[in-house]
């Protein structure tokens, strides 16, 4: 595609949960729970005005869905700050710490107060219905291999609840997550190639992984703005796979041109949605559709000169059909029925015709038809309406969730200003040179100079120091070799890549602490184990955590043995083999180190082994 013709534009929001010792607003700690709750809360949230008296679109959609939502709450790990029964606390310092260094890696100017904001959020994930939320940051920039990118701001604010379950009467949440810090870092949509929203996604992640946030599966959020000169801004959330990114991008943007098409053809056709519900219950009396059968009611509309465009694809394996249900089912159905792809769930060609008799439909028009509870049917085919006029302005200003094959698919309306309001019970925070100077001052090494550096110091292969620096265990590599004078691709190969089978072997490796690493590795500078016992120790380590480490490797058979111990094994094993070594000479040489080494069983060096083989070969010749 030619992207510059396209007028396509991108801008990148991520969220990146805050490493802090407790969470923004109280003092519960930052850690998610598994045990079983001790307290449900239920809640119903509902729109309010903002300042200037308007209702936010997105909440106003959310809000049409009569929800009702559940609270799991802990004695423990949860308090009445994030049940909404008590005022939030002061501001968490550490977060802020935090924020003002990842600002100063990207260049940004650091605002003088931090005014704590309330922005309205009635999707449950919030006991109060909003998420305070604050500004520390503007106008930064990253520079990319494609070019400079503005940072527009960076943001502290609450992390959501979790989600735990959702079912036909309520969906419920968890309250450990509800509070966290979380980081707020937004580009401008100055990108233009889908390969270079890759490449500041990656960068910013670099600038992340530098400072004190969490690691691990949900940290971490990225949601994706892209719009295009004749489409509109759509903000796709959650998009966790980097190398996914630009198949996004260009599965976006053929959604739009392709709704810009049916647009266009809607509008020449003269299509129109007609407003009645028609009842068909009576035409599917004997239906032999096990999905029409249960349903209690079987509702239907007409479009109007639609014939054709609710099948058309509008991403790869997704039609426009998929676009209106995507709004039916927030009303509570699994899906629809159209004219297009019908007959088929056990609907025959008979009855598709029936309908369209009763319907009064020409070839030109469509039909859609919604099986379910009676309110709920006809619930769902007032958003089918809706969405289907909405065909004739081509592409929405939506909210869409990313999609494990690239696509996506529609949440809720763009959120507006309207849903920003002023957060009356905390204080506005003085940010000071006091406090911002010795952050500046002492910014953390990002991890692509730290590998580099990492690589020219310790004389380690690439491979080695990147998965150092992507595991986050450079820091402690550099600590054990700061104590002991050791071969460093032994100790880096150990944390990068043997801790990783250790766990898969079902170990916990959190067992090991920097002090067991010097221990061991101090046994391998000091001749006592040999390199390849160094993964057996720290198994057994992780056994024994409080034993000391030579104690360990001694019990464990680990040790190895004096030289003069060796030479004595292996002497006596070339003696045994006194005509193999003439007849072959220095050919026996393979079959003598593997009976060595067998004999030894890891108590002596390989390099001494075959050093010593070597010697006592060329006594016999």
């Amino acid at each position: 595609m030619d992207w510059e013709k396209l007028g396509l534009k991108m801008g990148l929001e991520i969220h990146q949960q805050l490493n802090t010792q407790h969470k923004l607003f109280c003092p519960c700690k930052t850690e998610l729970i598994d045990d079983e709750h001790n307290e449900l809360i239920r809640r119903n949230l509902r729109p309010t005005q903002s300042e200037l008296g308007e209702i936010d679109r997105a909440a106003l959609q959310e809000s049409l869905r009569n929800l009702n939502f559940q609270y799991e709450a802990y004695n423990y790990n949860t308090c009445l700050v994030e049940t909404d029964d008590e005022p939030p606390h002061s501001l968490n310092e550490e977060a802020l710490e935090i924020s003002i260094t990842i600002a100063a890696l990207m260049n940004m100017h650091i605002v003088d107060e931090f005014h704590t904001m309330r922005k309205q959020v009635i999707d449950g994930s919030n006991t109060g219905g909003f998420q305070r939320t604050g500004l520390v940051a503007t106008d930064g920039y990253l520079d990319t291999p494609y070019g400079r990118v503005a940072i527009e701001s960076l943001g502290l604010e609450e992390d959501a609840a979790r989600r735990i379950e959702t079912t036909d009467n309520y969906t419920e949440f968890r309250l450990d997550r509800l509070g966290i810090p979380l980081a707020e870092i937004t580009t401008d949509p100055s990108m233009h190639h889908p390969e270079q929203v890759r490449e500041v996604a990656y960068m910013i992640g670099q600038v992340l992984r530098s400072t004190n946030v969490k690691r691990g599966l949900g940290t971490i959020r990225q949601d994706l703005n892209i719009s295009i000169s004749e489409g509109a801004r759509v903000e796709i959330k959650g998009v966790q796979n980097l190398d996914l990114m630009s198949t996004i991008v260009e599965n976006e943007v053929t959604r739009q041109l392709n709704l810009i098409d049916i647009k266009k053809e809607l509008n020449e056709r003269n299509a129109e949605v007609l407003e009645e519900i028609h009842d068909l219950d009576e035409l599917f009396e004997n239906t032999e559709s096990k999905i029409l059968k249960s349903a209690e009611s079987i509702k239907a509309v007409v479009l109007k000169g639609f014939n054709g465009l609710i099948g058309r694809e509008v991403q790869p394996g997704r039609r426009f059909g998929t676009e209106i249900a995507s709004y039916a089912k927030k009303r509570g159905v699994s899906g629809i029925f159209h004219s297009d792809e019908l007959p088929a769930y056990g609907i025959t060609q008979e009855e598709v015709d029936k309908v369209a008799e009763f319907l009064d439909i020409g070839p030109e028009d469509a039909f859609i038809i919604v099986a379910h509870d009676e309110d709920i049917a006809i619930s769902a085919l007032e958003e089918v309406k809706r969405r289907a006029n909405l065909g004739f302005e081509g592409v929405l200003e939506e909210t869409r969730k990313s999609l494990d094959d690239g696509n996506t698919e529609y949440m809720r309306p763009l959120p507006t200003a309207n849903r920003m309001y002023l957060e009356t019970d905390i204080p506005l925070f003085k940010i000071t040179d006091e406090l911002v100077e010795p952050i500046k001052n002492n910014l953390p090494e990002l991890p692509d100079v730290k590998k580099e550096r990492i690589i020219k110091e310790y004389n380690l292969s690439e491979d080695l120091a990147n998965q150092l620096v992507k595991r986050l265990e450079a820091d402690v590599f550099e600590d054990i070799l700061s104590d002991v004078d050791v071969n460093p691709t032994p100790v880096a190969s150990l944390l990068a890549y043997d801790l990783r089978e250790i766990k898969r072997e079902g170990y916990d490796i959190t067992i090991l602490t920097t002090q067991h690493f010097k221990d061991l590795f101090q046994l391998l500078a000091d001749g006592k184990i040999a390199k390849d016992s160094v993964t057996k120790l720290a198994t057994a380590i992780i056994e024994s955590p409080e034993e000391k480490v030579i104690k360990i490797a001694e019990n464990n058979n680990l040790t190895l043995l004096s030289e003069d111990e060796v030479c004595e094994i292996i002497a006596n094993i070339v003696a045994k083999n006194e005509n193999m070594v003439k007849e072959r000479q220095m050919g026996a040489m393979g079959p003598l180190m593997g009976m060595s080494m067998k004999e030894l069983k890891g108590k002596a060096d390989g390099s001494l082994v075959n050093k010593i083989v070597k010697e006592e070969i060329q006594k016999l010749l």
